[in-house]
């Protein structure tokens, strides 16, 4: 009786959905949509061995490696905020949870419960899985992606990350950022303005 080996092959998985961003149309209540509709799958030779992860962590190593980012490039720090954070946290566990599609979907509603007054708001979201540093991978994709990185690099200063995991590995990553404000009804404005770009 002969054995035959077995073997098995690990893929890694990322997927970027396209950078998501509203800014104020100067002197006006408008705003711009900037998407790409096309999913980036980025392959990597670090695979996971356990599907357990700390999100509060990777939402600690994300939100540290988007402020170095920006310190290298001379941007403002961004200030993590409970608030959005508590949004991006929703939107991951819901992608997780198969309750809404890997997208964009909701964020007009997201950044409008936000109990603080803005004039632009964007958003990052990744999925990944089989990488050992889910966090890491997606700020990679997110720095070589030109729309996710606009969002990094753009003109914000309050921010928050969500991240959740399912029990297939599957790790979904959202960063909401926020220029803020103290000038007028921000929170109308951002839904009046959404509502008027869509196609």
């Amino acid at each position: 009786m002969s054995r035959q080996p077995a073997f098995g092959i690990a893929l890694s998985t990322l997927v970027l959905a396209s950078g998501l961003m509203t800014s104020p149309i100067p002197g006006h209540s408008s705003t711009k949509q900037t998407t790409d509709n096309l999913p980036l799958s980025i392959s990597s030779s670090e695979v996971a061995t356990s599907t357990t992860f700390q999100t509060t962590a990777l939402e600690k190593s994300v939100f540290d490696q988007i402020n170095r980012y920006r310190a290298a490039k001379k941007l403002p720090k961004l200030k993590l905020n409970a608030n959005i954070t508590r949004q991006a946290r929703i939107h991951s566990q819901n992608m997780a949870r198969g309750k809404v599609p890997f997208s964009h979907q909701g964020f007009e509603r997201r950044v409008t419960v936000i109990p603080l007054r803005f004039n632009s708001a964007a958003e990052n979201v990744a999925f990944n899985q089989g990488y050992s540093n889910p966090a890491s991978e997606a700020v990679t994709g997110w720095l070589e992606s030109p729309g996710h990185l606009k969002n990094i690099k753009g003109d914000y200063d309050l921010t928050g990350i969500g991240v959740a995991a399912n029990k297939q590995g599957e790790v979904y990553l959202t960063q909401i950022f926020l220029h803020s404000t103290n000038n007028g009804s921000t929170i109308a404005r951002i839904k009046n303005a959404v509502k008027g770009t869509r196609n």
